[in-house]
């Protein structure tokens, strides 16, 4: 996996204040996207273990809620499997920090990845810019959704989501 940046102290990407991964690669190339940068799955630095340790730095202060992977797309498919083995590590050592995940697929296409098993709210959909709206919370455009992970995967049908928080 290769990053192109994490953030710390965030309060755009997710509840609370947040560390924030972004991820390298992405095949949805959205009109608009506000990180094109991080398309290029060769871009980016390796996410190598002194990253790992800044994450890691940062979850230990008692403010920050949690981590949020973004990108590009964490679920570009070069990204699955180090997201997931991240996340599962961030889950064993920090069981009450929230993990939060952007996608640009939809929830049907990745509600069996093992990694939303450590998710707890994912914002899925690919960014329409003609849908875009400034005072939308934890997204850019109206027809993403910002799903409550852990709840839906306990539903008897769990292609149907339980969204996060309605007014958003």
């Amino acid at each position: 996996m290769r990053y192109h940046n994490i953030t710390h102290d965030d309060m755009l990407n997710g509840d609370g204040l947040r560390v924030v991964l972004w991820v390298a690669g992405c095949e949805h190339c959205c009109k608009g996207c506000q990180n094109p940068q991080t398309w290029d799955a060769e871009g980016g630095l390796p996410f190598d273990e002194a990253a790992k340790q800044e994450i890691f730095e940062q979850l230990d202060k008692d403010y920050i809620s949690g981590l949020t992977f973004s990108g590009g797309d964490p679920l570009f498919p070069s990204n699955r499997v180090d997201v997931r083995k991240l996340a599962q590590e961030v889950k064993e050592k920090y069981p009450d920090k929230t993990i939060w995940l952007y996608t640009g697929y939809l929830w049907e296409q990745v509600m069996h990845y093992p990694v939303m098993q450590y998710v707890d709210v994912a914002v899925d959909g690919e960014f329409e810019q003609d849908k875009f709206d400034a005072n939308l919370r934890w997204k850019g455009s109206s027809n993403q959704r910002v799903i409550d992970v852990q709840k839906t995967l306990k539903l008897t049908d769990p292609s149907v989501p339980v969204i996060f928080c309605e007014d958003y």
